[in-house]
């Protein structure tokens, strides 16, 4: 059981990515977390986490072992749950919370194969900006791109996701690849009327560049669409353009200018104690979820 609690500890800090998130999720005080990884990496004779000012960090054994940990604690939870009929027939309503335009780029095909295996559940999806209050709100499980507050109660961390600047071959075509921050001055962009959605192009050095904004948007689609028509250049995350660039409908420009990546997780209530139709969810996609190219 000792080890067991080591391991589960130490995967929770390594899908948390810091100490203190991690206590919050096992109902645990820091310092007691802390004598836990201590003590894992004594026995182990192996640093396992690279603490920092801004969280910890898994070292290269760390890596690995928390990816052998894990695969451990799913088998060991599928037994525990099919001795004890948990997950042998999930069933009931069950919300989730998604950004806006991930449903189609990566998430209808998941939530397809999931309700061929579970088919008594009755999946309702809504659109979600920002981190939604799940009590309040109803939702069972939402996925979140971007920074979780302190507050969020479990959260499972699926990858990153990240900014990128991309026009369609009919437009490089006609108006030329960019291939300097000065000439992005000189091309024309498709922005969306939203704040959250367009705020200013800036670079790593917060120069402030301006391309003509020949067409302003409501929606995030709406913008993606005029781009795809060759009407001009678009800022937008990877996985709302993932089929997109997949296809070549459109195409990078300037990789890495737009902004740094962004964490991507899972957040939900009660943990392990959550209901079969949560448990079964959370445990049939988070696999799926981290393999999936617009998170890598």
């Amino acid at each position: 059981m000792g080890r067991y609690r080591e391991m589960h500890t130490f995967v929770t800090v390594a899908q948390a990515g810091s100490l203190a998130a991690a206590a919050r999720q096992l109902q645990q005080s820091p310092a007691t977390v802390m004598r836990t990884i201590a003590a894992l990496e004594a026995r182990l004779r192996s640093r396992l986490l690279i603490r920092g000012p801004r969280g910890a960090r898994l070292s290269e054994a760390g890596e690995s072992f928390a990816q052998r940990c894990e695969h451990i604690l799913a088998q060991t939870h599928v037994a525990e749950c099919a001795a004890a009929g948990l997950h042998a027939s999930p069933e009931g309503p069950l919300t989730i919370a998604l950004p806006l335009l991930i449903d189609a780029q990566v998430f209808t095909p998941i939530a397809v194969a999931y309700l061929d295996a579970f088919p008594r559940v009755r999946l309702s999806i809504k659109a979600c900006e920002g981190v939604p209050r799940l009590l309040k709100e109803g939702i069972d499980v939402a996925l979140v791109v971007g920074a979780l507050p302190d507050s969020s109660e479990f959260a499972l961390a699926l990858g990153k996701a990240r900014p990128v600047l991309c026009a369609a071959p009919a437009y490089l075509a006609k108006w030329g690849r960019p291939v300097t921050l000065d000439e992005l001055n000189a091309h024309r962009a498709v922005v969306v009327s939203s704040p959250s959605q367009d705020p200013p192009w800036r670079n790593s050095a917060n120069r402030l560049l301006k391309p003509a904004r020949v067409l302003t948007c409501t929606t995030q689609r709406g913008a993606i669409q005029a781009a795809m028509l060759g009407l001009g250049l678009i800022r937008c995350m990877s996985h709302e353009v993932h089929g997109e660039l997949a296809s070549g409908a459109l195409e990078p420009i300037l990789p890495g200018w737009a902004g740094e990546d962004v964490p991507v997780h899972l957040i939900y209530r009660h943990g392990r104690r959550a209901e079969a139709r949560v448990r079964s969810f959370i445990d049939f996609v988070t696999p799926l979820l981290r393999r999936h190219p617009a998170f890598h």
